[in-house]
């Protein structure tokens, strides 16, 4: 049956391309290449540029290639732009998410995967945060994804269609193979700033907060592998394929490491002492979310192979050299 995924030419949306398509899978990718990139898309799928939020279009798609199931990664990720920019993020995550459902009841998709985020949480202490946990987002990002959550299940309540939502922590890393990793030049994912920040690209980085109620003083983060991520992913959709029940998902290893501790494992592993400079905190990140992930584990037989903090900067590390060697690669500024 084909898939069709959504921001398939970004960071975790190709990675999950690259593990549907070694396993022989047919797939759609659907991107704008707003910030995903075509040259990163695996050359045994089909890309298709376009909106995900363009019902008609998006409709004739999916009946045209008889999918069957979604997997909805296109969306804007960063809590700090959110929060100046609340209406971009209700725009690209919640009002594009409900279109696309719409598109997909209109043509009989059958599964659904949405990617959504630990930021649904809020602030939830340092105690592993199991999927049950209250709700509470602090930021338009948070607030938007938890939307599309409810938009998903009042329309699998009054439809023929099965959900499976998966909460990631925080994502790093890149693909062992070196196929794939992060490209966005301005993402603000830690190990990525950090690896950038040692090769010279930036002049120096910044620890956001230095005064919250952790060990030492910065903020907390449970680091999963994107391999590992993109794992679920599949595992969640042949669970759905088998007949499984609509289900929510938390994905992450269960422990927390610092934002000092993070930087610190870059320089061991780059062995360059770069500068990281202290800042005040930014506006909705909590002090510490750490994953409990047992229903992922339980019911998918999720078992990640990538839980290593060394081995996950040193693949994100040498993804980015890879991309110093490209012609094409975008650039900081």
């Amino acid at each position: 049956m084909s898939i069709l995924v959504t921001g398939g030419a970004g960071y975790i949306g190709g990675h999950t391309v690259l593990r549907l398509a070694d396993a022989g899978e047919k797939v759609t990718v659907l991107d704008n290449l707003s910030t995903g990139f075509q040259w990163a898309i695996d050359d045994r799928v089909d890309f298709v540029e376009g909106n995900a939020g363009d019902v008609e279009n998006v409709t004739a798609l999916l009946q045209e290639r008889g999918i069957k199931s979604i997997l909805h990664f296109a969306g804007s990720i960063v809590v700090p732009e959110s929060v100046e920019n609340p209406l971009k993020y209700y725009q690209n995550n919640t009002a594009t998410t409900r279109n696309l459902i719409e598109a997909a009841v209109n043509a009989g998709v059958k599964n659904f995967i949405f990617s959504s985020t630990a930021a649904v949480y809020g602030m939830a202490g340092s105690e592993p945060v199991g999927e049950d946990n209250p709700l509470s987002p602090e930021s338009p990002y948070g607030r938007s994804k938890l939307m599309s959550e409810m938009m998903l299940q009042d329309v699998a309540f009054a439809h023929d269609i099965k959900y499976g939502v998966l909460r990631y922590f925080n994502v790093a890393g890149a693909d062992p193979q070196g196929r794939a990793g992060q490209s966005t030049p301005l993402a603000t994912h830690l190990i990525k700033v950090a690896c950038q920040t040692a090769l010279g690209q930036r002049d120096k980085m910044k620890i956001f907060g230095t005064d919250y109620d952790t060990p030492d003083g910065t903020c907390l983060r449970d680091y999963i592998h994107v391999t590992d991520l993109a794992e679920a992913h599949a595992l969640l959709l042949n669970y759905l394929r088998d007949g499984g029940d609509s289900t929510t998902m938390n994905c992450g290893y269960g422990k927390g490491y610092s934002v000092r501790e993070v930087v610190n494992t870059v320089k061991k592993v780059t062995g360059i002492d770069f500068v990281a400079e202290e800042a005040g905190r930014r506006a909705g990140d909590p002090a510490a979310i750490v994953a409990q992930a047992d229903r992922a584990r339980a019911v998918l037989g999720w078992e990640p192979k990538h839980d290593n903090l060394r081995g996950i900067v040193e693949h994100a590390f040498d993804w980015e050299k890879y991309l110093l060697t490209r012609n094409d690669r975008p650039e900081l500024g």
